[in-house]
C-alpha cells in the first residue's frame, strides 16, 4: 500500500553496529581470545525461580571482555597507523586489553590511566608492555588525556567503548551466549560506556529479538538513565562507587543510539547490592569477580523474579584491588549481621567482664575485639561500656544475641 504524499517517512532504525559486524570480529578474534564459560548459578536460580546463568569473562585473558574490542580495533589498523602506536585510557580493564593486543600485534601502546587506578591494574598494564601515564581523577579525565597525545603525537586512539570496532568485539560474548543458552529469555550486562551492552545488543536484536536485554548501572555513577530521558549522551556532575570499570560520566556518540535503539531496560544498583554480589559470586560461585562484573547478579538479588529465563548474567571482569576486596568484603558482613559492634553496659566489678563474655559464648557468637570503658558521661554510676565486636551467622542470629543480652540484664546499643 502506496502511503498518502503529505504521509510522514518513517525508516527503520539502522544500529551503527549490527550482528554481522558482530560476525566479522568473532572470525578476527578465532584464537586469541577465549570462549568463556557458562556456569550455573543454583542459588540465584532459586532466588529468582529461574535458570540463572553466568557467561564467565572474568576468566577472559587479561581478566576482562575489553581484549575483545581492543584487539578488534587494533588488527583493523593499517600498517601506517600500526607504525605510529596507539594511545588509550582506562580505569584498568580496557588498559590491559589494549596493551596485550598490541603486543600481540608489534605495535606500540601508550595508556593513560587515572591517578587513583587500583595498583595491581596499573602493574597488570606494564607487564603486558604498555607504557602507563597517570593523570587526572577520572576515566573521562584520562580519556581527555589521551586523546591530546593522540592529536599531538599521530598515534590511533582506542577508545574504551565509543568506537564501531571495539563495540563489534565486545558484542561477541552475545554470539557466545547464544552458542551456550540458546533459548536465553534474559541477558544482564554491566554498563559503563555501553560498549559491551551495544555489542550484546546488536546480536540479540537480530538473532534472538524475544530475549530482554538490560543495562545495569551502579546508582552513584549512573549517566544512562538520564540521557536516556534526555535523548542524547548527558554528563554527570560528579560519581562515586567501588565499580569503577562502570564509572563512565558520559555516553559515547556512537554507544548512544545503540544503545537506546536496542536495549530493552537500564537498571541502577546500591553499593550495599553491590558489595552483596561481590561476596555471593566468591561464596557460593567460587568466582572472583570485580564490582562493575557484578552489578548484573546485583540487580538480579535486588529485584528477584523480575525477569523472564533463563537468565545469563555476564561477569564482566574479575581484575578486583584486594584491598578493595577486602573493604568490599567487610562491609558486606556487616550489612548482613555477620559481622557486628554492640555497646553493652555491665557493671563495675571483678568477674562482671567475663561473665559477659562466657554469656555471649553461649549465645554462639565468636568475639574478635573488646574494648572496656570507664569514662563516659552518659554512663551511669557503677557502670562500664564494653564495645564487642562478634561474628554471627547472621540477622536472625544478631537479633537472638541481642535479646539474650536484654533478658540477662544489660542495656545494649
Amino acid at each position: 500500500m502506496v502511503a498518502p504524499p503529505d504521509a510522514p517517512v518513517t525508516r527503520p532504525f539502522v544500529p551503527p553496529v549490527n550482528a554481522a559486524d558482530v560476525n566479522a570480529a568473532r572470525e578476527l578474534l578465532r584464537g586469541v581470545v577465549r570462549t568463556t564459560p557458562v556456569a550455573g548459578a543454583r542459588a540465584l536460580s532459586e532466588l529468582t525461580g529461574t535458570p540463572v546463568h553466568l557467561k564467565c569473562e572474568n576468566l577472559q585473558r587479561t581478566g576482562s571482555f575489553k581484549i575483545r574490542g581492543a584487539y578488534t580495533r587494533i588488527a583493523r589498523l593499517t600498517p601506517g597507523e600500526r607504525a605510529g602506536g596507539v594511545v588509550a585510557a582506562s580505569a584498568g580493564n580496557h588498559a590491559q586489553g589494549v596493551a596485550l593486543a598490541a603486543r600481540l600485534l608489534g605495535v606500540r601502546a601508550t595508556v593513560y590511566m587515572p591517578e587513583r587506578a587500583a595498583l595491581p591494574k596499573v602493574d597488570a598494564t606494564r607487564g603486558y608492555g604498555a607504557e602507563v601515564v597517570l593523570t587526572g581523577e577520572s576515566v573521562d579525565e584520562a580519556v581527555e588525556a589521551a586523546t591530546a597525545a593522540a592529536r599531538d603525537t599521530g598515534a590511533v586512539l582506542v577508545h574504551p567503548f565509543d568506537h564501531p570496532d571495539v563495540i563489534a568485539g565486545q558484542g561477541t560474548v552475545g554470539l557466545e551466549i547464544l552458542d551456550q543458552v540458546p533459548d536465553v529469555g534474559t541477558v544482564l550486562v554491566s554498563a559503563g560506556g555501553g560498549g559491551l551492552l551495544g555489542g550484546i545488543a546488536a546480536v540479540l536484536r537480530e538473532h534472538r529479538p524475544a530475549t530482554r536485554i538490560v543495562g545495569v548501572q551502579a546508582a552513584g555513577a549512573a549517566a544512562w538513565p538520564s540521557s536516556l530521558a534526555a535523548g542524547r549522551p548527558m554528563p554527570l556532575a560528579a560519581m562515586r562507587t567501588m565499580a569503577d570499570g562502570i564509572a563512565v560520566g558520559r555516553p559515547g556518540e556512537i554507544t548512544f543510539p545503540q544503545v537506546a535503539g536496542l536495549v530493552d531496560e537500564l537498571v541502577t544498583v546500591s553499593e550495599d547490592a553491590l558489595s552483596g554480589a561481590l561476596v555471593h559470586c566468591l561464596e557460593r560461585a567460587k568466582l572472583v569477580v570485580e564490582p562493575a562484573g557484578a552489578a548484573p547478579i546485583a540487580a538480579l538479588m535486588e529485584h528477584p523474579g523480575r525477569w523472564p529465563g533463563p537468565v545469563v548474567a555476564v561477569l564482566s571482569g574479575g581484575n578486583v584491588d584486594p584491598l578493595v576486596l577486602l573493604q568490599v568484603v567487610r562491609q558486606s558482613l556487616v550489612a548482613s549481621s555477620r559481622y557486628l559492634t554492640l555497646h553493652v553496659q555491665v557493671q563495675d566489678r571483678p568477674g562482671a567482664l567475663a561473665e559477659l563474655l562466657s554469656r555471649v559464648g553461649s549465645l554462639g557468637a565468636n568475639v574478635t575485639d573488646v574494648a572496656h570503658s570507664r569514662i563516659s558521661g552518659a554512663l551511669p554510676v557503677g557502670e562500664v561500656d564494653v564495645e564487642l565486636s562478634l561474628e554471627t551467622r547472621g540477622s536472625e542470629h544478631r537479633d537472638v544475641i541481642v535479646e539474650g543480652l536484654r533478658a540477662a540484664g544489660h542495656a545494649v546499643a
